[in-house]
């Protein structure tokens, strides 16, 4: 194994040029922490912003990337012999130790979830973060093993399809909603019963068109600010879940006496709940499902490690639909995408 690595250093925060590919030394292993040969590492807008600078506590220089999948290069863990494929999800990856758009990344052993799998990697990229926060975000509504109806705002965002994609396996009907007519197709191939065109102001004349009481859930991946108008939509005594940020992480003036009806529900998932050992059972159900056909993850793009900027500028544009995977070793193999 070679001692130097490539990776995508974040130097500062700014626009998507501030990623920088390097050749770094590849890390020893220490008690504690195990080696990984990152195969796969799907995006998250919570690298973006990270790397605008809004992730307070992160310093850099820093090698981005809160997800991973690969294969044990090194380890002192009995439990996690070389070769043993693994994934890696949040747990501070990417912001108080570098994380995933690398070749190599040096994880905590508790991170680590073994699965068992003959799934391509970019396939294998595409789910930990996005599958696990899509369950666990359905799981704090309610909502399964099924039954109501819910609205996911958001839809077309990796994690938006994901549950639409595990709502539909349920038999569970949903509505979603997105801003671009084009994405509608895919809304409908994940599931989703009911689209909805988003032109910027509430839904609210579409939502009690198709339910006058309003859905029964409300995932809202949108965030902060959709979040005030999610609880007037959702039924009196339904429940809304904040399980994303893609309009930012702070709610400003939140009066909650004010904004939340008598009897609704007001929760939100995040998907560090179920990192490592906490995770490991229902990742693996998931690729399960996988490789079963249930679930089909939806691949926007995948790009190779000298991408990364082309991938953050798509990403911060809103040009993708659903999940973009980038492969570390994608140019230094020919372009090889599978296992």
């Amino acid at each position: 194994m070679s001692t130097t690595m490539r990776a995508a250093v974040c130097v500062k925060a700014g626009p998507p040029e501030v990623l920088q590919i390097r050749d770094l030394p590849v890390p020893e292993i220490r008690e504690g922490w195990s080696l990984v040969r990152v195969e796969g590492a799907g995006l998250n807008r919570s690298e973006l912003r990270t790397r605008q600078g809004h992730s307070p506590g992160v310093t850099f220089p820093r090698v981005l990337g809160i997800e991973c999948v690969g294969t044990v290069a090194d380890s002192t863990d009995p439990r996690l012999p070389a070769g043993t494929t693994v994934a890696a999800v949040m747990g501070e990856m990417g912001r108080h130790f570098d994380g995933g758009y690398a070749q190599y990344a040096l994880l905590p052993d508790a991170l680590l979830m073994p699965v068992t799998t003959t799934l391509p990697w970019e396939v294998l990229a595409a789910l930990p973060e996005t599958y696990l926060t899509a369950h666990g975000a359905l799981d704090a509504l309610g909502i399964l093993p099924g039954g109501g109806r819910l609205l996911i705002r958001g839809g077309t965002s990796s994690v938006g399809l994901a549950a639409a994609q595990i709502a539909a396996a349920h038999g569970i009907e949903t509505a979603a909603s997105t801003r671009n007519s084009g994405k509608a197709e895919a809304l409908k191939a994940a599931g989703v019963d009911h689209v909805l065109l988003d032109d910027g102001r509430p839904p609210a004349d579409a939502v009690h068109a198709l339910w006058p009481d309003g859905p029964d859930y409300v995932l809202d991946l949108v965030g902060t600010h959709s979040v005030p108008d999610s609880l007037r939509l959702v039924r009196r005594g339904g429940t809304v879940c904040v399980a994303g940020s893609l309009s930012g992480w702070l709610l400003p003036d939140f009066e909650p006496i004010a904004m939340i009806p008598t009897g609704t529900r007001l929760t939100a998932f995040h998907s560090d709940t179920l990192k490592g050992s906490s995770g490991q059972g229902l990742l693996q159900r998931i690729v399960d499902a996988v490789q079963a056909g249930l679930y089909r993850p939806h691949l926007d793009r995948v790009f190779a490690l000298d991408d990364i900027v082309t991938a953050h500028r798509r990403m911060e544009a809103d040009q993708a639909t659903g999940k973009t995977v980038v492969l570390p070793w994608a140019d230094a193999t020919g372009g090889r995408t599978g296992r």
